[in-house]
């Protein structure tokens, strides 16, 4: 991954206030700075997803039907383990990420339920389950209903014709916290492998920049935020 690199721009901006215009003025000027500033973070407040336009692309009817199977499999997403071990590290993993993930998701049965989710689907589409939550927090920064200015949904930020391309139709279970991590894992995963292995690639077609260093760049700065030792 030594083509990602995250780069860091801060801009000052500031004003100058002449003194002719009086403390009067001065007082005046900075009340419409801390309005226009609280307007500004309302504003941001609710901002839509940060999704980029997946592209319903043409694909091989081989792989149009191993992504139908994939996202049709309908059982719960608890795993299962070789040994007491794995199970110990997988506890330990999930006490962790959620104290990390506490202050986005307060509600502890929420987050865990969540966690347990994420760690189910990307182990089964044979993705790096820190990338897929450093994807979530640049997509949807974890909010289940978060819809992007160009409609997709969820968690992973899936657009909506995906459900017609390799499920029932049914778009509003985009909304469904398994549902939309079996499409987007799975999707990523497709990606990955139309990509031969290039992450980069395969992360740009998955906002619909593909070769473009925005994007990549987000989530590997994220990803970062949900490692934990293997």
């Amino acid at each position: 991954m030594n083509y990602f690199y995250l780069r860091f721009c801060v801009w000052r901006n500031g004003s100058r206030f002449s003194h002719r215009f009086g403390m009067q003025a001065l007082a005046r000027s900075w009340i419409r700075f801390l309005a226009s500033g609280c307007m500004i973070i309302l504003a941001l407040s609710g901002l839509p997803a940060h999704a980029g336009n997946q592209k319903e692309e043409a694909m091989a009817d081989s792989v149009r039907l191993a992504l139908a199977k994939a996202v049709s499999d309908s059982r719960p997403p608890k795993p299962t383990f070789n040994n007491i071990e794995e199970r110990i590290k997988y506890l330990n993993w999930l006490g962790e990420m959620s104290t990390r993930l506490s202050k986005r998701i307060p509600d502890m049965q929420t987050r865990r339920e969540l966690l347990e989710a994420i760690w189910y689907e990307s182990k089964r589409a044979g993705l790096d389950t820190a990338m897929v939550m450093g994807l979530m927090q640049v997509e949807s920064a974890f909010r289940k209903y978060a819809t992007s200015v160009v409609g997709a949904r969820g968690y992973m930020q899936v657009m909506p014709f995906w459900s017609r391309v390799i499920g029932d139709g049914d778009a509003k279970k985009l909304f469904q916290m398994q549902t939309n991590l079996r499409y987007g894992c799975s999707i990523l995963r497709m990606y990955i492998d139309m990509e031969n292995g290039d992450l980069y690639l395969a992360l740009g077609r998955y906002n619909g920049s593909r070769g473009r260093p925005e994007y990549p760049k987000a989530v590997l700065a994220n990803w970062k935020n949900w490692e934990y030792p293997k």
